[in-house]
């Protein structure tokens, strides 16, 4: 299905799924010249998924791929801007990727240059973000305890072997890791408690993950910042877990890490992490659709 709002073509993409019933979906708008700030946060609010990309010319400082394939991107969720968005970044390179054909696009983020290949893979269109240089803190003992409240956790359910964390690859996320599948799938939280928390730490979500085997983990990232209960497939995330798995030794410096997200919200999603020995900044890489209607 394809919007026309306030002045804007507003197209809708799935990523990290190639059926348009899984994955996140974004919001696309590939000409915002003539948008502001309120026009495009009323447009994402107005479609109401998680985020919607707007595309503008590039920067001229921007080191472009080819004429026509570097553009300026932003992110609104239905509450407000956000800083770096994985799916709605694979959504718009898949929706770029079948008008301008496969190949290298640059986007000028808000928080730095973000380079992205679009590739057939088995017919469909498949993209690989590299993320911003990331970063992985710790977090006093004080927040996670009011996390945990809020979500209803209780210190004993988390996985000893993947601690708490704040890590940064575009956007900060708080890891917390559970210890079974079970307690994964029970996610009914306290909404303003967590917001409130979020805010305070300068959160985008709250990345709660189960290890299933050594590079396989199932996620799920509430998102109520963004006025969503729960985001159904999240790059940025899936960036700064990368960052968290590699700097706390869970895996090798070079891996591929497979993350399941959705599928308790019945939209299932695959995140594929990519870590490079020797390199800093993380690659995830999923499928994506147009969602027709």
């Amino acid at each position: 299905m394809t919007i026309t709002s306030r002045s804007a073509e507003v197209l809708r993409y799935t990523a990290f799924s190639a059926d348009p019933e899984g994955g996140n979906p974004a919001g696309v708008v590939l000409d915002a010249a003539g948008l502001g700030d309120a026009d495009m946060l009323a447009i994402a609010a107005e479609l109401g998924y998680s985020e919607t990309a707007f595309l503008t010319p590039p920067p001229e400082e921007l080191d472009g791929t080819g004429a026509g394939r570097a553009f300026t991107i932003r992110y609104f969720s239905p509450k407000a801007e956000v800083p770096f968005c994985g799916h709605a970044t694979v959504a718009t390179a898949v929706a770029l990727g079948e008008r301008l054909g496969p190949g290298d696009l640059a986007f000028a983020t808000p928080v730095g240059t973000v380079p992205v290949t679009v590739a057939e893979d088995g017919g469909a269109l498949r993209a690989t973000l590299t993320s911003v240089e990331p970063r992985v803190e710790d977090v006093p003992a004080a927040d996670v305890q009011e996390a945990l409240d809020a979500l209803g956790w209780s210190p004993a359910e988390l996985d000893a072997a993947l601690p708490p964390r704040i890590a940064f690859a575009g956007a900060r996320h708080l890891v917390l890791a559970a210890a079974t599948r079970a307690r994964l799938a029970d996610l009914a939280y306290d909404f303003d408690r967590l917001a409130t928390l979020m805010r305070r730490l300068d959160l985008t979500t709250v990345q709660l993950v189960w290890r299933a085997a050594p590079t396989v983990f199932h996620v799920r990232d509430p998102f109520p910042v963004g006025g969503v209960v729960e985001d159904p497939a999240t790059g940025a995330a899936a960036a700064a877990f990368g960052a968290y798995a590699r700097d706390l030794g869970l895996v090798p410096e070079a891996a591929v890490l497979t993350l399941h997200q959705g599928e308790d919200m019945g939209r299932p999603g695959v995140l594929t992490v990519e870590l490079r020995a020797g390199e800093g900044r993380v690659r995830v890489s999923g499928a994506g659709a147009r969602i027709a209607g």
